[in-house]
């Protein structure tokens, strides 16, 4: 069974900076999407950074400028991600969580090309 194991998440205080990743294993496929997915307490969850196999990243604005998204590729497909937090706010506070694409090629990756999840990562921000 495909895995997603997260880790680098914890409790910082505002204006500190975070590092997350994640390692695919198990059932082996040509990954073409990847990102990182948040949800805070009593909101939906959301689409933070997404990237394609060509290193492609997209951003939901309150992010953008603070966090860079990263990927480790191998033989077309992404096997590994990573999440740069920097500026981090309270309103970042959330469980953050891995995703993964399928093995379908799309021209643009979007939150809703993602089926597959981690466990999810505990980020904290205190003010």
């Amino acid at each position: 069974a495909l895995q997603l194991t997260e880790s680098g998440g914890g409790s910082v205080q505002a204006g500190g900076s975070l590092r997350l990743s994640c390692v695919v294993s198990g059932f082996p496929y040509i990954r073409y999407c990847m990102g990182w997915f948040r949800q805070a307490p009593g909101k939906q969850r959301e689409a933070v950074a997404i990237i394609d196999v060509d290193g492609e990243s997209t951003y939901t604005d309150s992010v953008k400028g603070r966090f860079t998204i990263s990927s480790d590729t191998k033989k077309n497909s992404i096997d590994a991600i990573y999440l740069q937090m920097n500026d981090l706010k309270p309103d970042d506070t959330a469980i953050y969580y891995c995703a993964a694409g399928t093995n379908k090629w799309v021209v643009t990756c979007l939150p809703s090309d993602f089926p597959y999840f981690g466990q999810g990562t505990q980020v904290t921000v205190s003010s």
